[in-house]
């Protein structure tokens, strides 16, 4: 995937995992509040992602 020089809100994960996606093209979400918050009020579905190997 392409990186971005803006992190997104990934850059303050502790996660190798989450860091590693800090600079991608995407409006990312730590898991929390805010991300199922923004997803009722926009009325969109909410895509979790739980690593890969």
């Amino acid at each position: 995937m392409p990186t971005n020089n803006k992190p997104n809100r990934l850059i303050a994960e502790k996660s190798p995992y989450l860091l590693q996606h800090a600079h991608n093209p995407v409006d990312w979400f730590p898991w929390g509040e805010e991300a199922f918050e923004k997803a009722k009020r926009e009325n969109k579905p909410v895509l979790v992602s739980i690593g890969y190997s």
